[in-house]
């Protein structure tokens, strides 16, 4: 049994966790032992509650096994495997081991050009498989606030979230995360639907948010589940606060002029990267490759505006 799987094991086993689904509150639950977030009083004191540690969502990790999404008891899966390949040049990058070196990379958006693309998918299994790291905490964002999707997805079904803290509320970024019973795992849902989304996102108050997201920890990364390029303009106004961009392409279904159009709206300043999404292994043979998986996933790092010339095949890296 892997160490994530012990700890995962032992945490549930200390909490007592109810039935799938649920939302404990702090009487039902108590923090893991050891978490590194926990505030201490002195003797006598009644210790006070980090906010973060109030509410606690145990994920239905059979249903999203069915969704075809990682877990952490499936680590040595073929899908595993391809998530560590997916996140590894991006943790270099946090740590600055990489080839570039940037602003803010732990703040990570992950976007496609069109709906339906797989944008949503592949950021929460990049959140799952960044959670498995020994020393890494990651906080998933639903950003996109017009189409939610990535909290639902996770059983998660909470009214507040970004776009109220952004909306004048005296609501903190504490106020509306959401802890998982994987312990080093947050999500921070889209919240309540606005008119003025994009001025919202681009704003000053936006500003201080995604500062204080990227420097409250020095181990988590944040992973912004994004609208699409080619349909929404808070897709921009993230990706310009954000150091690292992945965007997911489909293969046989996104056009090659289409990747390209939505790769153009990235700021140069970015480090960018691709994921092949609904990649079958024959198109590999097709195309004489030898490369693929055989859940279908690419990944392509590097000039993703060149990277992105033969989108119904493999990504390969560009440079």
């Amino acid at each position: 049994m892997s160490t994530i799987q012990k700890a995962l094991e032992k945490f549930q086993q200390q909490t007592a966790l109810p039935a799938t689904g649920e939302i404990l509150t702090p009487h039902e639950n108590a923090s893991p032992p050891g978490h590194s977030r926990q505030m201490h009083a002195e003797p006598g004191d009644t210790p006070p509650m980090n906010r973060e540690q109030e509410r606690i969502h145990r994920l239905a990790l059979d249903q999203l096994r069915q969704l075809g999404i990682l877990t952490p008891d499936a680590t040595r899966s073929q899908l595993a495997e391809e998530y560590r390949l997916i996140k590894r040049p991006l943790l270099l990058n946090v740590d600055r081991k990489g080839a570039d070196i940037v602003d803010n990379a732990n703040l990570i958006m992950v976007t496609s050009a069109l709906p339906g693309e797989g944008k949503t998918f592949t950021a929460i299994n990049l959140a799952m498989s960044i959670a498995m790291e020994q020393d890494r905490t990651v906080l998933l964002v639903d950003g996109d606030v017009a189409k939610p999707t990535a909290a639902k997805r996770l059983g998660i079904d909470a009214e507040q979230g970004l776009i109220d803290i952004l909306a004048g509320s005296t609501l903190s970024i504490a106020d509306v995360l959401v802890r998982t019973d994987i312990p080093n795992m947050r999500v921070m849902p889209a919240g309540s639907k606005h008119e003025r989304a994009t001025e919202l996102l681009a704003s000053e108050r936006m500003t201080r948010i995604m500062e204080e997201l990227s420097t409250r920890y020095r181990d988590r990364i944040v992973i912004f589940d994004s609208p699409p390029l080619l349909l929404s303009s808070e897709s921009a106004a993230l990706a310009a606060m954000m150091g690292q961009i992945i965007m997911v392409v489909a293969a046989e279904q996104t056009l090659q002029h289409v990747a390209a159009d939505a790769l153009s709206r990235l700021g140069r300043d970015k480090i960018k990267g691709l994921v092949l999404n609904k990649y079958r292994a024959s198109l590999g043979n097709r195309y004489g490759t030898g490369y693929g998986y055989g859940y279908g996933y690419g990944y392509g790092y590097g000039h993703s505006q060149d990277a992105a010339a033969s989108p119904s095949r493999p990504v390969q890296a560009a440079g």
